[in-house]
């Protein structure tokens, strides 16, 4: 368990959101992230390192600078995208660290978001039948897979900036139920 927490604290973090985000279809040096994120080398190294050690990334080639070599890393996205075991979780323990850094790094995205273009902004808790849920399930699987797999390098000529993020999970009545009432009885934590 303590390997899947370690996981877990790797990618709960604004800036290795990011990461994982701009390595998506590129590989890319420690030096190349500092550039496009306006991090330091070293920041930036600290950053790779951790999500490499977490399995988050992968070498995916290197290059001689300087007299040194330089590993790219790259976001293994395709993992991500393919269907599991019923009932595995590649990223398994409590999510609420990584939720809360996905929350921030949407703000963030969302104080770029270019006015007086289309997008979408999309929420719902409710009920559906299994054919329908099935259904949603493979869209937004197809549509993650497309803008995953055709993820360019950060401003690439004919390229758009974008963001796309897809939550979408069967809920837990008996764990709904429980929360609905201790809200109602003033948020006790859990």
């Amino acid at each position: 368990m303590t390997d899947e927490i370690a996981a877990m604290r790797a990618i709960a973090h604004p800036v290795r959101l990011r990461i994982l985000s701009l390595l998506t279809g590129t590989a890319m040096s420690a030096a190349e992230v500092a550039r496009e994120l306006g991090l330091t080398h070293a920041n930036a190294s600290y950053h790779l390192r951790l999500l490499a050690d977490a399995d988050e990334l992968v070498v995916d080639g290197e290059e001689k600078i300087r007299g040194g070599v330089a590993k790219r890393y790259r976001y293994p996205h395709e993992r991500d995208l393919e269907p599991g075991e019923p009932g595995a979780q590649r990223r398994p323990g409590a999510p609420s660290a990584y939720l809360r850094a996905l929350g921030k790094e949407l703000e963030r995205r969302s104080r770029s978001r270019r006015p007086s273009t289309p997008g979408l902004s999309s929420d719902l808790e409710g009920w559906v039948d299994e054919e329908t849920w099935e259904e949603v399930l493979e869209l937004l699987m197809r549509a993650s897979r497309l803008v995953h797999e055709r993820n360019r390098p950060p401003r690439t000529e004919g390229t758009v900036h974008v963001s796309a993020t897809a939550l979408a999970f069967r809920m837990d009545d008996d764990v709904a139920a429980d929360e609905a009432a201790d809200e109602a009885d003033g948020g006790t934590e859990r």
